[in-house]
């Protein structure tokens, strides 16, 4: 069985996400086989706070050149968008990033 930190795997940093984190969305890069519900437990573990909602994505590889024009793939990996509840205390690794 997966624990919570082999879920959550690391948190999106981009201006994009950044700029959800005012209204409670968060962005973190998941484990392709975790499902919205283990998601949800998981962060309200890590983070103790409580969550109203997930989205996931899934992003497929970009094709990446290495070398002398020899064609390789970055990898696919899943994206999840996590709102949490109006009554939720946020999260205190992105309150100095906004």
């Amino acid at each position: 069985m997966a624990t919570a930190y082999d879920i959550i795997i690391r948190p999106v940093i981009t201006e994009r996400a950044m700029a959800g984190a005012a209204d409670k969305k968060y962005v973190f890069e998941v484990a392709r086989h975790a499902g919205k519900t283990e998601i949800r437990q998981a962060v309200e573990e890590i983070f103790g706070v409580k969550v109203a909602s997930v989205n996931t994505l899934t992003m497929h590889g970009k094709q990446k050149r290495m070398g002398a024009g020899r064609p390789g793939m970055t990898k696919d990996w899943k994206k999840a968008y996590v709102q949490l509840t109006p009554d939720s205390k946020t999260i205190e690794f992105f309150e100095g990033m906004v």
